[in-house]
């Protein structure tokens, strides 16, 4: 390390000016030191300053941690509220599909969606490189970990929708295949690229900015396949296909459920941004007015056709107005966000009512809010465009978008699910459909004081590790 010229030139001012004053040798030595001292400091300081440029570059990565941190905490949210709609002796079954199809998606794609998704992508279709990264600049590994919640919510989606007849092997199974393969690859195309290249979707000029096709859709349509592949829950439908009730086993964990969704909505949408000088302000607004206007609609369509407001349709609609809003929640404004999510209560409705008909047995209605309520988000997405409302030729590229979805993820979701359950077998045998999951797949039970009875406890010990 050099000094400079500079720097020379205050050191022999300074011992002059030492050698002027009458002190001691001591002294000299002591007012030396402090004086060096002093100047070492403040050449560190200036040597430490960040530039603005490197100031904001922190910041960022900062928030994309942030809102990666809140997208984590979506799977607390999607835990409690399919566990509160199963009933007891499926509790601890839904809890562990939540918990480790994260860790077994996460895992999936670390060593091989990244790449497929985020790669160069010359072609269009799929990212060729960074597979298993090990050296990245630090705002990329906030980027992954931002990815890698996402992924974790695309494939969650499922599990409450096909919750307690779907074997857990055969789930996890297929929590592997949709993180490494279906959904990178399909978010490629609209957000891949960032390495060099760009999704054919996003060529076209597709609108997803959060992903109401990308994450949701695609999770949707997943969850539709393996609904159709594991068929109804006994005794879901009578035999003349009129649906029954099964009632979910807590209420409160549902609503809890449904708070902390919205809750971590708000990084879901608005770190999606990557930026924190991005327009998160009106992406906030947009998300809360669109999930509002969802409720208040449902809540009026409800009595106006006098039937009862249901708390679990009252969180199924706030979830589709979230859902609904995330592809334009960048691109529009709070009053057409309100007029979505308004929209989306009405597509709830419907198409729950039209998979009943269909015999479609969806516990949590997954399929209707993030399914459809996807789609329709990404259509108003292009029809709420700010600044180019109503364009035709935007509307037509989304429903493109939602349309290869819809193939994508519904196709390659009964061929995978179909294979699963023929190798490792996927729907839950009769008996431990009737016994419960929590003790035929967990040997545990959710609420062991009013099911002891039930079953032997030496039994369950004895599965125990």
């Amino acid at each position: 390390m050099r000094t400079s010229s500079v720097g020379l030139d205050t050191i022999k001012t300074l011992l002059k000016l030492l050698q002027l004053l009458k002190l001691s040798l001591s002294n000299r030595l002591v007012l030396s030191t402090v004086l060096f001292a002093a100047m070492g400091s403040a050449q560190a300081a200036e040597t430490d300053t960040l530039t603005v440029a490197q100031l904001l570059e922190y910041q960022n990565i900062a928030w994309i941690i942030w809102g990666g941190v809140l997208v984590f905490f979506m799977q607390a949210g999607f835990a409690l509220l399919e566990s509160g709609s199963v009933r007891a002796k499926n509790a601890v079954n839904v809890m562990m599909k939540n918990y480790t199809d994260m860790c077994i998606g996460g895992l999936a794609f670390y060593l091989v969606g990244f790449g497929l998704m985020m790669g160069t992508n010359h072609s269009g279709f799929v990212g060729t490189d960074h597979f298993m990264p090990v050296a990245l600049s630090n705002m990329d590994w906030a980027l992954m970990f931002f990815q890698m919640m996402f992924a974790a919510t695309a494939v969650t989606i499922a599990s409450g929708a096909m919750a307690e007849r779907v074997s857990f092997i055969g789930y996890a199974v297929a929590a592997c295949l949709i993180c490494l393969f279906i959904y990178p690859v399909f978010a490629s195309w609209v957000w891949g690229g960032y390495f060099g290249g760009t999704g054919w979707l996003a060529e076209l000029g597709f609108i997803d900015f959060a992903g109401s096709t990308v994450v949701h859709s695609i999770g949707g349509w997943l969850a539709l396949a393996g609904i159709l592949v594991i068929g109804p829950r006994l005794g879901r439908f009578a035999p003349d296909g009129t649906p029954r009730l099964i009632a979910g086993h807590n209420m409160t964990l549902l609503a809890l459920g449904g708070f902390i969704l919205w809750f971590g909505w708000f990084g879901f949408n608005a770190g999606s941004t990557l930026s924190i000088t991005g327009n998160i302000g009106l992406i906030a607004v947009n998300t809360f007015v669109a999930a509002v206007s969802a409720v208040v609609s449902y809540m009026l369509i409800s009595r106006s056709l006098n039937k009862a407001i249901l708390l679990s349709d009252s969180v199924n609609a706030s979830l589709i107005g979230l859902v609904s809003i995330t592809a334009g929640c960048a691109t529009t404004t709070p009053v057409f966000a309100i007029i979505i999510g308004a929209v989306a209560s009405v597509v709830y409705i419907l198409s729950s009512q039209a998979l009943l008909k269909f015999k479609v047995d969806d516990v949590v209605s997954a399929v209707a809010v993030h399914g459809f309520g996807g789609a329709w988000g990404t259509l108003a997405a292009g029809l709420f465009y700010t600044g180019d409302l109503f364009n035709l030729s935007r509307l037509g590229v989304q429903a493109l978008g939602v349309g290869v979805a819809l193939g994508w993820g519904l196709g390659l979701g009964l061929v995978m699910y179909k294979l699963i359950d023929l190798s490792f077998g996927l729907k839950a045998s009769r008996l431990h459909e009737q016994r419960g999951l929590d003790y035929t797949e967990h040997a545990e039970l959710g609420y062991p004081e009013f099911q002891k009875q039930m079953f032997d406890s030496k039994s369950l010990t004895e599965r125990h590790l």
